[in-house]
């Protein structure tokens, strides 16, 4: 019988230049953990989540937008099996010259005054091997963190928080997630980093918003996808108007998109970065 911590591996093969926007679509169906190889795309999600509605959803966005679904195999994929094929092919990831991603018991070789940040996945989004976590951390290492007040939503392995946390913040981060493997990771990697009062709660970005924004913040951190973008910055505008926020999991196709939702809700960009396919925005409120 599948435990919680079972999942679902979709194995899609596509030429390598589909493979980041399938990657992008399949965010907007709520998958948030890929592997990326030559001409296929492996795509993650709980057991739990997995039906014949959620197949036919993703063959129906993905013909959409390539005319026909690329083809793809179904496999039951138990956790310890993933752990060990994942754990085995990860390596250092240089972010920048003042950030640097490691995971334990791998060689390393840090620069003069580079950030180490020691991250051991779970099948959790955000190891560095993303294009989407690499802006949102190229972003907050320009950003000035002292003394604000940060929430990082769908903090996956906690490497934002950490981030934050390592480059000069000192106030309290509130991490939050709705998967309960991610929260284990996220504070197992707290730990290993020895980042202290980063709070990780079980909360959807959803359903428990209002709960979530409950305090006021500085900063905060959303490499989520279009489709939960779309449904919370509203809201987030509403209710905490003064918090810059720093966003990823958007497309470059999408960056029109992203402009008319920001113009309407009176945002500003103040910085965009790139790479491959995707964006990261920092917006703060414009009046």
């Amino acid at each position: 019988m599948p435990t919680s911590h079972d999942y679902i591996e979709l194995t899609f093969t596509l030429s390598q230049d589909l493979i980041e926007p399938c990657l992008g679509l399949l965010s907007g169906e709520g998958i948030e953990y890929f592997q990326e190889e030559e001409n296929r795309l492996c795509a993650y999600l709980p057991d739990s989540e997995w039906s014949d509605e959620k197949e036919r959803n993703i063959i129906e966005t993905l013909a959409s937008s390539f005319g026909s679904a690329p083809p793809f195999s179904v496999k039951h994929m138990a956790d310890r099996n993933w752990n060990a094929e994942w754990e085995a092919h990860l390596r250092p990831i240089e972010i920048s010259d003042r950030i640097l991603i490691v995971q334990k018991n791998k060689d390393n070789n840090p620069k003069p005054g580079q950030t180490v940040i020691e991250i051991n996945p779970k099948m959790s989004f955000g190891t560095g091997y993303h294009a989407t976590t690499r802006l949102m951390l190229r972003q907050i290492e320009n950003i000035d963190l002292d003394e604000k007040h940060i929430l990082d939503i769908g903090t996956g392995t906690g490497v934002l928080a950490i981030a934050c946390r390592k480059l000069g913040n000192n106030r309290e981060i509130l991490a939050v997630d709705n998967n309960d493997w991610a929260l284990e990771n996220a504070r197992e990697n707290i730990m290993e980093n020895h980042a202290d009062n980063i709070r990780v709660e079980m909360l959807d970005a959803e359903d428990d918003l209002q709960e979530i924004l409950a305090e006021r913040y500085d900063l905060i951190l959303a490499n989520i996808n279009r489709n939960v973008i779309d449904r919370i910055l509203p809201s987030i505008k509403h209710m905490t108007p003064g918090s810059s926020v720093l966003l990823s999991g958007v497309m470059i196709y999408d960056e029109p998109w992203l402009k008319k939702l920001l113009k309407r809700l009176d945002y500003r960009i103040a910085e965009t970065l790139y790479e491959d396919e995707w964006l990261s925005c920092l917006v703060e409120s414009a009046s």
